[in-house]
C-alpha cells in the first residue's frame, strides 16, 4: 500500500505546476546545487530566467528562502557567477533565489535604447504608463508570483523569507520589506538607491513606468515609506562603498535614508567601507556578512 501511495501521480494542480519549471543548467557547488530555470511570467507575460541556490540540507529538510535583486543592466548571472555566497549559504542552510531584473523580449518600442530604463531596469515597480504597464510589473513579480512558484516546487519553508540586493535591487529589496510588514524576517542592501524620486535614475524610470504623479512615485521610494512603517522590527544593513562612483554622483542618497530612519527609530547599520566601489568585486567582499545577518532570523 505504502509503495503505491508514494508513487501514485501527483494531483493535476502539482504536475501543472512542475511542468511550468524549465531548467537550463545545474552544477554542483559545497555539495549543493546552483540551478537555473525559466518560466512563463503571468505578471510579466514573458518567459522569465531565474537563479536558485539549493544548499545540501534542502535533500533532507524544508528550508528559508533568501531573495537577491540585481542592479542595472544584471541578469539572473551576475549575482550567481560573481558574489561567491555559496559556502555561506551552504553553511546556513539557506535556499538563495536570484531573479532577472525585468521582463526580456517584449517587443516594446524604446526598451532597448538606454542601460538605465526598459530592458535590464524594471526598478521593482508595476508600471501604470503605456507602454510599459502589460509588462513591466516586477513589483508584483517578486512579491507574489516567484515566491508561489518557489514554495510550489522547491522545498522550502514559505514563512521564513528574507530579501536583499544591490544599487537597484537594493532599492528593491528595501521597498518590498517597507510596504510589506512582517513578509520578510530581514532585510539588507549594497549600494542601494535609497531615495530615488530625487535621483536622476529614479525620476527617468519613475517617470517613465509611473507618470507624473508624484504619489506614485512616493510608494516606491524608501526614503518616503519607512516615514509610515508601523514599527520597529526590521534590522536593516546596508553597505556602501565609500568610492563607489554613483554615490558621488547623487544617484544612491543613503544620508536621506539613514535621517528618516533616525527620525522613525527604525534599527539600520550603515556601514561606509572605504576604498569599495560598485561592482561585484565589493559585494563579494562583503556577501558573507550579509548572509549571516540574514540566517540570525531565518534560522531563529
Amino acid at each position: 500500500m505504502l509503495l503505491r501511495h508514494t508513487l501514485a501521480p501527483a494531483p493535476a494542480e502539482a504536475r501543472a505546476k512542475i511542468m511550468a519549471l524549465k531548467q537550463i543548467s545545474s552544477n554542483k557547488c559545497f555539495n549543493g546545487f546552483q540551478k537555473v530555470f525559466e518560466h512563463d511570467s503571468v505578471e510579466l507575460k514573458c518567459k522569465m530566467k531565474f537563479g536558485i541556490y539549493l544548499p545540501p540540507k534542502a535533500e533532507s529538510g524544508k528550508c528559508a528562502v533568501l531573495y537577491w535583486l540585481s542592479g542595472l543592466t544584471c541578469t539572473e548571472q551576475n549575482f550567481i557567477t560573481k558574489a561567491g555566497f555559496h559556502q555561506a549559504a551552504a553553511e546556513h542552510g539557506l535556499i538563495i533565489v536570484a531573479p532577472d531584473t525585468s521582463p526580456r523580449g517584449c517587443n516594446i518600442e524604446g526598451e532597448d535604447e538606454s542601460w538605465d530604463f526598459g530592458t535590464g531596469a524594471g526598478f521593482y515597480v508595476d508600471a501604470t504608463e503605456e507602454p510599459w504597464k502589460t509588462n513591466y510589473r516586477t513589483y508584483s513579480y517578486i512579491k507574489d508570483e516567484l515566491p508561489k512558484l518557489i514554495n510550489a516546487n522547491f522545498p522550502t519553508d514559505p514563512e521564513r523569507m528574507s530579501i536583499f540586493g544591490h544599487s537597484m535591487g537594493g532599492h528593491g529589496a528595501l521597498i518590498l520589506a517597507l510596504k510589506n510588514p512582517g513578509k520578510y524576517k530581514s532585510v539588507s542592501a549594497f549600494a542601494p538607491i535609497c531615495n530615488p524620486i530625487q535621483c536622476p535614475w529614479g525620476k527617468k524610470a519613475f517617470g517613465g513606468y509611473l507618470g507624473s504623479d508624484l504619489s506614485k512615485w512616493e510608494a516606491y521610494d524608501a526614503t518616503h515609506l519607512v516615514k509610515s512603517y508601523p514599527d520597529s522590527h526590521l534590522d536593516i544593513l546596508i553597505d556602501q562603498g565609500k568610492d563607489d562612483q554613483f554615490l558621488s554622483a547623487g544617484q544612491l542618497l543613503p544620508d536621506n535614508f539613514i535621517a528618516a530612519c533616525t527620525e522613525q527609530k527604525i534599527p539600520v547599520v550603515f556601514r561606509l567601507q572605504q576604498g569599495y566601489d560598485h561592482s561585484y568585486f565589493f559585494i563579494a567582499t562583503f556577501v558573507n556578512d550579509h548572509i549571516r545577518h540574514h540566517a540570525k532570523y531565518l534560522n531563529a
